[in-house]
């Protein structure tokens, strides 16, 4: 990775987890987007008050740092963030974990073992805001993905170096993989 991608992803990254508003005396809802004042916050000025949203982690002060001084701390924060992001984005963002899906609340992200096909998951739907259900896996067939050959072959037959969208089983299967 170059230089110039780091510090791109580490700015992008940085932005997204921490928005800072146009000045110090302005908060932005992270949320809604809606602007108000410091001082006319009340009790709790970073609580929004458009859609009761808790802004105070964006506006945190103490955040740590990490002190990057050779390749190796600069893989191991660059694989940090990655799964920083990638944790970001399982979770749908707004840290959505949980949601309903047929009138019972069902987990987000976590496969598990499934009822018509080996595995399931539960994922939210981007284009539709609906959480649907992924089946993935032939029932009766073992894997032995600790078999190079086999593995590679697999990676090779499904196109797992581009696994499409989390809504499709061949994502997950290649996840598995």
């Amino acid at each position: 990775m170059k230089i110039s991608e780091l510090r791109q992803l580490i700015k992008e990254t940085v932005e997204e987890a921490f928005f800072i508003g146009e000045d110090d005396d302005t908060i932005e809802c992270k949320k809604c987007g809606w602007k108000w004042e410091l001082e006319d916050g009340g009790d709790n000025p970073y609580l929004c008050h458009k859609c009761d949203y808790d802004n105070s982690y964006a506006y945190n002060d103490s955040i740590d740092e990490y002190d990057v001084e050779n390749a190796d701390d600069i893989k191991e924060f660059v694989e940090f963030m990655r799964e920083y992001q990638q944790q970001l984005n399982e979770a749908d963002c707004d840290c959505l974990l949980e949601a309903e899906y047929q009138g019972r609340t069902v987990p987000l992200g976590k496969p598990m073992r499934g009822d018509s096909k080996k595995f399931k998951v539960y994922v939210k739907n981007p284009k539709t805001d609906k959480v649907v259900k992924v089946n993935f896996g032939a029932k009766g067939m073992n894997i032995k993905k600790n078999n190079p050959i086999r593995r590679r072959a697999f990676r090779a037959r499904h196109n797992c170096a581009n696994p499409g969208p989390r809504t499709k089983a061949r994502y997950w299967s290649c996840r598995k993989w």
